[in-house]
């Protein structure tokens, strides 16, 4: 992966929202029900250009940097994907909108997850991709990976795209060491959101790539979870999920180029359009 292809050319309107101590920035796109689009980690909301047009084609797309990330300055505060979702729900109250279909990968994922499940009353429909609910259900491998992740290895990132969309949108660039130690302090944690998965009511699509962080298998238990892959779906559907859940399994793609991919974004929209 290149730092060119975590730019893009569909440029939104730039705004900061004031919500629970963080000058949030927020990009636009597009007109239609609204869509707060949300980022992986180390990442800004450009790292979803490619597909942005598709999605604003049919959508007002919202994409925030999320704390710490991007154009929004970090806080006092630990990276929690259940604090970030405080964040959007506060954003969503913020913009005046009645419900938003919510869509997030990788760290943004976790963040869409909560927030459907902590204010289902603001969530329409909600895009969780590549986001795992336990953290043993990652790769052993990717786990040792994670756990090298600290200030330490800012000197060994710079050639990487999350260094340099960081070092070009960042308030304060010097902070990059400091988000990398939050990051790796983070990922550390042990966590088992079972219990919050049965409790959404949200319908959720949960979607990640055939070779992603953490098995296949695993994504078909989170549905499972929520009465998916039960029993035959039936004729009119009616043995499909009753909360109206879905799953999907994009096949030639990875944890690092899913969020980019056209197959994605027709995947959600078909999703968000049911």
């Amino acid at each position: 992966m290149t730092a060119i292809e975590w730019t893009t050319e569909a440029k939104g309107v730039g705004q900061y929202a004031d919500v629970n101590g963080l000058h949030l920035y927020y990009e636009t796109h597009g007109q239609g029900r609204p869509l707060i689009l949300l980022h992986g980690g180390l990442g800004s909301g450009e790292m979803f250009g490619p597909v942005i047009p598709a999605l604003a084609a049919g959508h007002h797309v919202i994409a925030p940097d999320l704390q710490g990330h991007g154009r929004t300055a970090d806080i006092d505060r630990p990276i929690d994907v259940r604090l970030m979702a405080d964040d959007i729900g506060a954003l969503i109250r913020y913009l005046g909108l009645q419900q938003a279909d919510v869509m997030g990968c990788s760290l943004g994922g976790g963040v869409a997850f909560h927030t459907a499940v902590k204010y289902p009353e603001l969530v329409r429909r909600a895009v969780v991709v590549s986001a795992n609910i336990r953290r043993s259900a990652i790769y052993p491998e990717m786990l040792a990976q994670q756990g090298q992740v600290s200030a330490a290895a800012a000197e060994f990132m710079k050639e990487t795209p999350m260094y340099q969309l960081y070092m070009r949108l960042a308030p304060r660039p010097e902070d990059f060491g400091r988000l990398l130690d939050k990051i790796g302090s983070s990922m550390a944690q042990d966590f088992d959101f079972t219990e919050d998965v049965r409790r959404l009511q949200v319908p959720t699509l949960f979607a990640c790539a055939d070779a992603d962080m953490f098995p296949p298998s695993h994504a078909v238990e989170v549905f499972a979870l929520l009465d998916g892959g039960q029993r035959d779906g039936g004729w009119m559907a009616e043995g499909r999920p009753k909360g109206g859940h879905a799953l999907a399994i994009l096949p030639g793609l990875t944890h690092y180029s899913i969020f980019r991919s056209p197959l994605l974004a027709e995947t959600a929209i078909s999703f968000l359009s049911a």
